[in-house]
């Protein structure tokens, strides 16, 4: 494989002058890099920056950690993310803890021993503790779709509470008064928040209005079908009228079971998720949803890490907390 030196000799100039066309150009003129970017074409030299990142200590690569990166959503922020980490030339290694915390810890000791400037993070549980380590051994964090009441991480993410109310109060306002809720782990923050504003919800609507909670051991479609079997195994009058899921694909789930078991959904139960991915638009039956912006989440992210990279001591601990919004289709009657 060819070296600097190689370039160096081919372009007939120094290995310094090379090593500065490659890291500094601003330092070499026109004339120069052209003859040295002539000179790698030429010989098909790729830089080992797995060398140069030893030498330095550090590596401009961003480690991410999702819940689940089955779901679309966690793709999208990635989506976001990336975009911005691509004007930066810096790599994204994404990783899925599948809401396990052994896995969690897994890719943060990877991306500790790695050296990275920087991680985002989704996490499972409480893992401040992990993250101050990480911090302190020279690795920027960032928390995405987690607020957290510690000042020394920023964070961006949805308003989950005004989500959870917003799609209760939808329910309610179409006249559904059993209302379950289904969704888990409810150790995950997003649940117990989305959860909690929910019950809140019902608490303020009033009336007659109730709300129940079925937990299920994953976030997926899977564990929507298995909501359902619990709720197909009450009598026909206890059975509720609305079904609030966690998130999208939990709400795919229960569609799809309810309509195998015969209910028409929403003459029968009416159905409402959250996150709003593309599949929930073209559904068999539209999916009504809670909007988050993505994207933008994971954008906004990215660019609040870069910045705590560039000054770790003297950034501003930032939590930007972004709008969810309703959107109604034909699951709740829309």
């Amino acid at each position: 494989m060819a070296q600097v030196r190689d370039v160096a000799a081919l372009a007939g100039v120094s290995p310094a002058t090379v090593s500065n066309a490659l890291n500094h150009p601003s330092k070499v003129s026109p004339d120069t890099f052209a003859r040295i970017q002539a000179a790698i074409d030429e010989l098909g030299y790729i830089r080992n920056d797995a060398a140069r990142q030893l030498r330095a200590g550090t590596n401009r690569a961003i480690g991410m950690i999702v819940l689940d990166i089955g779901n679309p959503f966690f793709t999208d922020v990635a989506r976001g993310v990336e975009d911005v980490l691509l004007d930066q030339q810096r790599p994204l290694i994404l990783g899925n803890s599948a809401q396990q915390p052994a896995r969690e810890t897994n890719y943060l000791d990877l991306f500790e021993q790695q050296r990275m400037d920087g991680v985002l993070i989704t996490p499972v549980g409480d893992v401040l503790d992990r993250l101050r380590r990480l911090r302190d051994r020279g690795t920027s964090v960032v928390l995405v779709d987690r607020m957290t009441r510690a000042k020394e991480f920023s964070s961006v993410a949805l308003d989950d509470k005004m989500g959870g109310r917003i799609a209760t109060e939808h329910l309610l306002a179409t006249g559904r008064e059993r209302i379950v809720f289904i969704g888990g782990p409810a150790k995950i923050t997003q649940v117990k928040t989305r959860l909690a504003a929910a019950r809140l919800a019902v608490e303020q609507h009033g009336g007659a209005a109730e709300l129940t909670f079925v937990e299920t051991d994953a976030m997926n479609a899977e564990a929507g079908r298995a909501g359902v079997e619990q709720l197909l195994a009450l009598p026909a009058k206890q059975r509720p009228d609305a079904v609030f899921a966690a998130n999208d694909l939990i709400a795919l789930g229960v569609l799809q079971a309810l309509t195998l078991a015969g209910l028409r959904v929403p003459d029968d139960i009416a159905i409402i998720g959250y996150d709003d991915i593309d599949f929930a638009a073209s559904a068999a039956i539209p999916l009504s949803s809670v909007r988050q912006p993505a994207h933008d989440m994971g954008s906004v992210a990215a660019r609040t890490l870069i910045g705590v990279i560039a000054d770790p001591a003297g950034s501003k601990v930032q939590h930007v907390t972004l709008k969810p919004q309703l959107v109604v289709r034909r699951s709740t009657g829309g």
